[in-house]
């Protein structure tokens, strides 16, 4: 069993499947952040690419957030900053990419792994989906991935998530809410879902895609400059005592 974290694309016929991977619950630390929006980003400027999967390997967790490690190793504001602008650059590569990103979520979603699902342009799930934002667990908030769910799910749905930090949400609310597009019963047809509509996005124009994503994606020209405000807000909160305390005790629970 590979224990080694990964970012990996592959190409075929016209679809590229781009998967992550990280041994803690598909954690994201800077490193793989940085790769994703790379990936992303050549996905969106290739042309052969005409349609983009999203997924990670595994089938428990989709993707668990921020990495632990890494949050308790910030020891100033500029690391901070820094760190946060990770989820950042991949969430404005989603949304300048001009090719159509399909999200496979096949597990639970927690913090930044919201903020991924949110920024798909469609989302199919299966019922192990679960969603919750746990930055307020560890004092923090979700503020770089927000406008993200936000704009998904609206202001109700995304402040219920941010406020209840400790409780998941399950993949129906997540369907009702605008989250997920699609959620099916079991990986087998999940993933007949995610496939079937790759192949007919192929075989799309790309023009026409392109121009439906600018329209999709209105309204948030400025994020540039928004989600990195919103990265500095969480850098200089993840030093804090609490922070410190916090995530101290959510690892030692899980270790």
């Amino acid at each position: 069993m590979n224990t080694e974290a990964y970012v990996r694309s592959h190409i075929e016929h016209g679809i590229n499947t781009i998967e992550f991977f990280h041994p803690q619950s598909n954690s994201l630390p800077g490193k793989i952040l940085e790769e994703l929006a790379r990936e992303i980003h050549f996905a969106g400027t290739h042309e052969e690419t005409k349609v983009i999967i999203l997924r990670s390997a595994g089938d428990r967790t989709f993707c668990s957030g921020a990495s632990f490690d890494e949050l308790i190793s910030i020891k100033t504001k500029e690391e901070g900053l820094h760190f946060f602008s990770g989820f950042a650059l991949v969430i404005n590569a989603m949304r300048k990419c001009p090719k159509i990103i399909i999200g496979r979520i096949q597990g639970k979603c927690v913090g930044g792994g919201v903020g991924l699902a949110a920024s798909v342009d469609y989302a199919i799930a299966n019922r192990h989906a679960e969603v919750k934002l746990s930055e307020l667990a560890v004092g923090i908030g979700p503020f770089v991935v927000g406008p993200a769910v936000e704009r998904k799910i609206g202001t109700a749905a995304f402040s219920a998530l941010a406020i209840d930090a400790g409780t998941f949400r399950n993949a129906e609310w997540a369907r009702k809410k605008g989250l997920f597009a699609e959620v099916y019963e079991n990986m087998e047809n999940l993933d007949e879902a995610v496939y079937k509509l790759a192949n007919t996005l192929a075989h799309s124009s790309p023009d026409a895609m392109a121009e439906m994503k600018k329209i999709f994606w209105k309204g948030t020209e400025h994020w540039d400059e928004l989600l990195k405000e919103r990265a500095a807000i969480s850098g200089r909160l993840v030093l804090s005592d609490f922070t410190r305390k916090a995530i101290e005790k959510f690892k030692n629970k899980k270790g």
